[in-house]
C-alpha cells in the first residue's frame, strides 16, 4: 500500500471519528500520518495493528513534540514487518492537563517510550502499570523536553553560537541573539562574561594570561635522513 492509501485505510477503520490523514517526508521516506482526537488515540493503534490490510505489529517508537499554546503532540510510528509499511499517528493533548490513554495493553514495548514521555514533558499516560522516572534522577525538577524549561548550562557556558559561511571573527554584522533556553540577564542567575570583556583572557589563576602553545617542529620527509651521506653537515669538513 502507498503512504497515501494507508491513511485512508485508518482514516475509514476510525468512522465516524473525525480523523485527518497527510503524508509526511518525501520518497523512500514518505509516510502516512493520521492525526486522531486524543478520546481515539488507543483506537487508533488498534486498528493499525489489528486490520489485516494495515498489520502494523511492529511498535517503532513513541516520543512527543512541544507545541508552546497549542499543547502536546504525542506521536507513535508503527510498522508492518508484512506489507513493509509504516504509518505516523498523532494526537494533540491541552498544556493544561496533558493526558492519554497508554498503550502498553497493545504495544507492551510502548513502556519504556511512555516513562521517558511522561519525565520530559509532563504528560500522564493513564494505565500506565508504573511511570517511574527512566533517566533522570528521583530528585531532578521539571520536565527538561519543555520548551520553557530553563538550560541552565547554557547560563553557565558562553554560547558560541554559529556563524555565517565567511563571516569573520572582526568583521561583525551579526546582532547578539539571546539562545534558546536562557534568559535575559537580571531575570535568572548569573551571565557569563562575554569574551574580549576585561578579565576574559586571564589564565586559570587570575595573573597572567594563560602560555600560548608550542608549536611542534615540523617531522622531515619520508627518506630525508636516509640520504644523507656520512660528512653532510660535518663540521670542520674539507672541501
Amino acid at each position: 500500500m502507498t503512504p497515501e492509501e494507508v491513511g485512508r485505510r485508518v482514516v475509514a477503520l476510525l468512522a465516524p471519528v473525525e480523523a485527518t490523514a497527510s503524508v509526511s517526508g518525501g520518497q523512500g521516506y514518505a509516510r502516512a500520518t493520521v492525526d486522531v482526537p486524543s478520546s481515539s488515540w488507543a483506537d487508533a493503534l488498534r486498528a493499525a495493528r489489528d486490520d489485516a490490510r494495515l498489520a502494523c505489529d511492529f511498535f517503532d517508537w513513541l516520543s512527543a513534540v512541544d507545541e508552546l499554546a497549542t499543547g502536546f503532540d504525542v506521536v507513535a510510528h508503527l510498522w508492518s514487518t508484512r506489507h513493509r509499511h509504516g504509518v505516523l499517528l498523532r494526537t494533540r493533548v491541552p498544556r493544561e492537563s496533558p493526558s492519554v490513554v497508554s498503550v502498553v495493553g497493545l504495544y507492551p514495548g510502548a513502556a519504556w517510550h511512555e516513562r521517558e514521555t511522561h519525565e520530559m514533558f509532563g504528560i500522564d499516560f493513564t494505565g500506565h502499570p508504573g511511570l517511574a522516572p527512566l533517566l533522570l534522577p528521583p530528585e531532578f525538577e521539571g520536565h527538561p523536553l519543555r520548551k520553557e524549561f530553563v538550560l541552565a548550562s547554557r547560563v553557565a557556558k558562553p554560547w558560541p553560537g554559529a556563524k555565517e559561511p565567511g563571516e569573520s571573527e572582526a568583521g561583525g554584522g551579526r546582532r547578539a541573539v539571546r539562545p534558546p533556553g536562557v534568559p535575559a540577564p537580571g531575570e535568572w542567575g548569573s551571565t557569563p562574561t562575554p569574551a574580549g570583556a576585561a578579565g576574559a583572557g586571564e589564565g586559570p589563576r587570575g595573573g597572567t594570561p594563560a602560555r600560548p602553545a608550542r608549536e611542534r617542529p615540523a617531522r622531515p620527509a619520508p627518506g630525508a635522513r636516509a640520504g644523507r651521506t656520512s660528512g653532510d653537515g660535518d663540521e670542520g669538513g674539507t672541501a
